[in-house]
């Protein structure tokens, strides 16, 4: 019998650092370079053939940036089983405030067991910019992040493998507990989508699992 799951993902991150541009390209497959801040809360879904016997839906919630220090992110972020937070590597502010939105984070939503949801990194627009990997390989080790990616949803670099990554780690969590007692994950019935290779990857930093 075919399983089918639904996690709540939370993309977050400073204004502009490009979440909605990820997004769009990660689920539509499209880009523009004209894309207006979101206000409050955005959603998409997107639709995984996991492997033979799994489909996995994942309900992306794209968190204005300047929503940090609002009231209602407590609200946007219940339930929630996993994370990415963004930052734009032509901007340094933006990498300065990554850990304030992961404690903000961390503070707000928990697993089960009690620990933070699984958060992947991601650096975006590095079609403009090289990074320095072992700095953010020690970075994510020390911060509590799953893994990071360089990202550009301009040229679709790296965006389906961080997704695969903080879904595998998502899985994870979702084996070492009782499924119907999950926040955030529920089993389905009636959807069947076509068959599809497994997905098989790495991502930089990501912990052992």
């Amino acid at each position: 019998m075919q399983q089918e799951y639904l996690f709540k993902i939370l993309v977050i991150g400073e204004l502009g650092v490009g979440k909605t541009s990820i997004i769009k390209r990660y689920v539509h497959q499209i880009f523009s370079q004209h894309y207006r801040a979101t206000i409050g809360v955005d959603f998409a879904l997107k639709v995984l053939q996991w492997n033979h016997d799994t489909v996995i839906r994942l309900q992306l919630w794209d968190i204005a940036g300047q929503e940090r220090y609002g009231n209602m992110t407590r609200v946007y972020y219940r339930e929630a089983v996993g994370a990415v937070v963004v930052f734009d590597v032509t901007r340094a502010s933006t990498f300065d405030a990554v850990l304030k939105w992961k404690d903000d984070l961390d503070s707000k939503v928990t697993l089960n067991h009690g620990k933070p949801v699984p958060t992947v990194l991601l650096a975006n627009k590095s079609d403009q910019v090289s990074l320095q990997q072992p700095k953010l390989d020690s970075f994510c080790r020390e911060n509590g992040f799953v893994g990071w990616f360089e990202t550009s949803a301009k040229e679709n670099t790296n965006i389906e493998e961080a997704a695969r990554c903080l879904v595998q780690h998502i899985l994870a969590n979702e084996e070492n507990t009782v499924i119907d007692s999950e926040p955030g994950s529920f089993v389905l019935t009636e959807y069947t989508a076509p068959a599809k290779d497994h997905f098989n990857f790495s991502c930089n930093s990501c912990a052992k699992i």
